[in-house]
């Protein structure tokens, strides 16, 4: 069936768009105003687009008629820690998705531990075991939501999901990470997966021709 996007209101694209493109990784978005007031909100309109520099982008939406915290305080700050999602602070992370006020510190009204960084002022959150302090590279207006270029100055691992960190090796399936399906509370853990390796173009000859015989 053919959804002709120019025919469609915004509301409708965005409900094709997030029942489709899954699992989407889950970032908590940690930002601060110039009062020092503390902001947390998790976003799936979330990725790593580059590694040299490494660039994380974060897609916000307009929000409150005064625009999202988060985006607020990173124009303001022009700094920010993203804190991947563990399956076992999932309702901590849905708990920081309530639209409070502006001046509620998220992270305290989920019970959620705010850990010093070392590059920036925001804080990160000790039950993430993957914390990545950022700076805005870039800010790129796209209609009424404003993508959010961060480049990546520092990154928290928990220690016990280190497997070997003179080689960089992470043990990903013990971060236990979650991801956002569809609708309004589906989301996947990352515990199901099948290991694929990507082939030569020799190995791909040698398979065609195995299928032919």
């Amino acid at each position: 069936m053919l959804f002709d996007f120019d025919k469609l209101p915004a509301r409708e694209r965005y409900k094709l768009a997030v029942s489709c493109v899954v699992p989407r990784p889950i970032a908590w978005v940690v930002s601060q105003d110039a009062a020092g007031i503390v902001n947390a909100a998790p976003y799936s309109f979330f990725n790593v687009f580059s590694e040299d520099p490494l660039v994380l982008a974060i897609g916000c939406g307009p929000g409150k008629p005064e625009g999202k915290d988060t985006l607020r305080n990173i124009k303001a700050l022009g700094q920010f820690v993203v804190c991947m999602v563990p399956e076992s602070a999932a309702e901590q992370m849905n708990a920081t998705a309530v639209d409070f006020d502006s001046s509620v510190d998220e992270l305290a009204e989920a019970g959620l531990t705010a850990l010093p960084s070392t590059k920036v002022k925001p804080p990160r959150i000790g039950e993430s075991p993957v914390a990545m302090e950022c700076e805005t590279f870039q800010l790129i207006e796209i209609g009424p939501h404003t993508l959010v270029l961060g480049k990546v100055l520092a990154m928290h691992i928990h220690d016990d999901c280190v497997m070997d960190a003179e080689k960089n090796y992470v043990d990903t399936v013990k971060l236990g990470l979650v991801g956002r399906m569809h609708g309004r509370g589906w989301y996947a853990r990352t515990t199901d997966r099948f290991d694929m390796p990507r082939m030569t173009v020799d190995e791909w000859a040698a398979k065609k021709a195995k299928a032919a015989e």
